[in-house]
C-alpha cells in the first residue's frame, strides 16, 4: 500500500518515467557534407542545438576545441569547419559533449540547463534537482602549420 503510493507520487512528479523505464534521448544525426576540399558543413547545427536545450555558442565553442580547428555558424544556422571530418567523427564529439554538458550525473537525464554563476558554468538538472559546476571548454594545441613560413617569406 504504502510502496504503491511512492510509485504513484514518483509517476507524477517524473512523467517522463514510463513503467521504471527512462525515456532516452533522441537526436537526428548530424548532417555533414564536404564543401570543396578544404572544408565540412554541418547543416542540421541549430536543430541539435534546440534539441538538446543549449546555446549555439557553447556547442560551437565545444566542437572546435574538440576538433582542433576553427570555423563559424551561417544565415541558416548550419556550422561551417575548416578542415575535412566525417560524419562519425561529429557524432563522437557530440556523444561526449552529451555526456559531460547535457546528461544529469545522478539520475541520467537530459532535461537539464546549462547557467553561469560567478564565471562559473553550472549544470541544473529539472528532474532530481541536483546541480553540480561542469568544467569550462579547453583548447588543446594547435600547431601553426605554413604561417611560419608565409611570414619568414614575408620578411625577406
Amino acid at each position: 500500500m504504502l510502496l504503491a503510493r511512492v510509485f504513484n507520487i514518483i509517476r507524477e512528479k517524473n512523467p517522463n518515467v514510463i513503467d521504471g523505464e527512462k525515456v532516452k534521448l533522441t537526436l537526428k544525426p548530424p548532417q555533414v557534407a564536404r564543401i570543396g576540399t578544404k572544408r565540412t558543413s554541418f547543416s542540421n547545427f541549430g536543430e541539435i542545438c534546440k534539441s538538446l536545450k543549449r546555446q549555439e555558442k557553447h556547442l560551437h565553442q565545444y566542437l572546435l576545441a574538440e576538433l582542433g580547428t576553427n570555423g563559424s555558424i551561417d544565415a541558416n544556422n548550419a556550422l561551417t569547419i575548416k578542415g575535412r571530418f566525417q560524419q562519425k567523427q561529429i557524432e563522437n564529439v557530440l556523444r561526449s559533449y552529451i555526456k559531460e554538458y547535457v546528461i544529469c550525473k545522478t539520475c541520467r537525464s537530459p532535461d537539464t540547463s546549462l547557467q553561469k554563476e560567478e564565471r562559473l558554468s553550472v549544470l541544473l538538472c529539472n528532474n532530481c534537482r541536483s546541480r553540480y559546476f561542469v568544467s569550462g571548454i579547453k583548447t588543446g594545441f594547435q600547431a601553426q602549420v605554413g604561417k611560419r613560413a608565409a611570414t619568414r617569406a614575408k620578411a625577406t
